[in-house]
């Protein structure tokens, strides 16, 4: 996952026409942490239909301010510059819940992208 080091970073990013899901975190958050193990190879699996990339909350907090991040890990998907579909809540999510939010993003990124 490719970390996110300023705004102008992410900018560029999410400008792509392909799908791209921002993963916002912080190193202090228990659930952001209890994601970590697993995330690689949740990557790995969805490699070839989309990019991920990690925005930390606290070093890049004008981002998380401007996209309007209010519990972590969240998860927003984009392309083209565009919002396309989020999992934002302040609960722990599970593997299964992750992998669901990603195959819907990947759903609706097919129907805009056909």
């Amino acid at each position: 996952m490719k970390l996110m080091n300023s705004k102008a970073e992410f900018d560029v990013s999410i400008q792509s026409s392909n799908l791209v899901v921002a993963v916002f975190k912080a190193d202090w958050c228990g659930d952001c942490t209890y994601i970590n193990p697993f995330m690689p190879e949740v990557e790995e699996k969805y490699a070839d239909s989309l990019s991920l990339i990690q925005v930390d909350v606290d070093k890049v907090e004008e981002v998380s301010q401007e996209q309007n991040i209010l519990g972590i890990p969240s998860f927003v998907a984009y392309t083209d510059g565009r919002e396309l579909i989020r999992f934002v809540n302040k609960n722990r999510k599970s593997r299964e819940e992750i992998e669901t939010f990603l195959d819907r993003a990947v759903e609706v990124y097919k129907s805009i992208h056909k």
